[in-house]
């Protein structure tokens, strides 16, 4: 258990880390490239759209062949992508490598993934924790890589900084062998007793599923548009880059505690994870009312990015340990990646309306309003999961 731990953290450390640091890059490539944040934000956009399209089909297959050969694939074609970012020398290509290339490469080396190998190799009585562990190790990829991506663009520039970053995606190729699963080392999968279809239309057909994958999108709105464009819109109001750098930081740092705390509560209430996912995104909502009507300081920065850090990424092992509680674990990437379909949509909406909206208006008043508005829906959403396992008749086996 101590090695899929190990490794799994450190795969979603790099993956996770690496991601969370794009925001610093809209600034740098859009002055030099002359584009404009629309087009930055459009393939960020394009990238959280396919990472949750590539999401689902990924999960399916790391469920039939085990998660390490998709990490393989994932780690080089990250690597490929980050060249890509460098390199593009129109907005199209742009959204090609950045959106599509590095949004598919995330569907192979993120939760949905490894919390499948997490899912089948660690005990029911310990997976909410162990989820939990693992999202605080993407959180303190965060803390850990958002810095140094800004180093890097200061030192080396932006272009020679994203290609130290490919380097760098490929160690997930090392990690993997740390997560080679014993049932599909023969090249077979295990005996499966349901198939895909009826895993699907069980899900599809469950209010509860249907609830989640709506409180998700919200989530993935909320995150992305801060992570993508809190350092313009504190550049919008004069304030030097390194404030965004430690915000960013700040909200990694205060995740690691926040994600582990909710991985605890998930394996300590069992039946209650709904109560603290609606408080969670409840909260969200309060705290971006309150830093939006005091006065924006540096403090006032650091104080909001640390209080929504606790909150970023605690809605993850909650959210998948109670898919895991309700439908079992045979299926369970690929119906992780279904309920991550739904947050990537929400990231997109929060990336691009980011930037729609900011050139429309010439500020990001109107997507802090709707974030808001979108954290009460989320609370309001969850509240009537149930999270009581499912009892299957044998006939629907396969």
């Amino acid at each position: 258990m101590l090695q899929v731990l190990l490794c799994g953290g450190m795969v979603v450390t790099l993956a996770m880390g690496i991601r969370h640091g794009f925001g610093l890059w809209l600034l740098p490539i859009t002055q030099d490239m002359g584009w404009t944040r629309e087009s930055f934000s459009l393939a960020i956009a394009i990238q959280n759209l396919s990472w949750g399209i590539f999401g689902i089909f990924v999960g399916m297959i790391a469920d039939r062949i085990g998660a390490f050969k998709v990490l393989i694939c994932g780690s080089v074609l990250y690597a490929l992508g980050l060249i890509g970012m460098a390199l593009s020398p129109s907005t199209l290509m742009f959204a090609l490598t950045t959106g599509v290339v590095i949004g598919a490469a995330q569907a192979g080396t993120t939760y949905a993934v490894i919390y499948g190998v997490l899912g089948r190799q660690i005990p029911a009585a310990r997976r909410s924790w162990a989820m939990g562990v693992t999202a605080a190790a993407g959180s303190f990829g965060q803390f850990f890589m958002v810095p140094v991506e800004g180093t890097l663009i200061a030192q080396f520039g932006w272009s020679n900084a994203l290609l130290i970053l490919a380097a760098m995606a490929l160690i997930i190729c090392v990690l993997a062998f740390g997560l080679r699963e014993p049932g599909f080392t023969g090249g077979a999968a295990p005996k499966r007793e349901q198939t895909i279809g009826h895993a699907l239309k069980e899900a599809w057909t469950n209010p509860s599923f249907v609830l989640l994958l709506a409180g998700y999108f919200v989530c993935g709105f909320q995150v992305m548009f801060i992570g993508v464009h809190m350092p313009s819109y504190l550049k919008d109001f004069g304030m030097a880059p390194h404030v965004a750098s430690i915000g960013l930081a700040l909200v990694g740092l205060f995740n690691i505690f926040g994600t582990y705390l909710a991985g605890n509560l998930g394996q300590k209430y069992p039946m209650h994870k709904r109560y603290v996912l609606s408080g969670i995104y409840g909260m969200r909502s309060v705290i971006t009312v309150l830093f939006l009507l005091i006065p924006l300081t540096e403090w006032s920065v650091y104080i909001f990015t640390a209080a929504m850090g606790f909150l970023w990424l605690s809605t993850v092992p909650l959210t998948n340990a109670t898919i895991a509680q309700i439908f079992g674990v045979q299926h369970l990437s690929m119906l992780g990646g279904f309920v991550f379909f739904s947050h990537q949509i929400g990231s997109f909406m929060g990336v691009w309306l980011g930037g729609y909206l900011y050139d429309m208006n010439g500020n990001y008043d109107m997507v802090w309003y709707l974030s808001i508005a979108l954290g009460i829906f989320a609370a309001l959403v969850n509240l009537p999961v149930r999270e009581t396992a499912l009892v299957r008749q044998p006939t629907a086996s396969a």
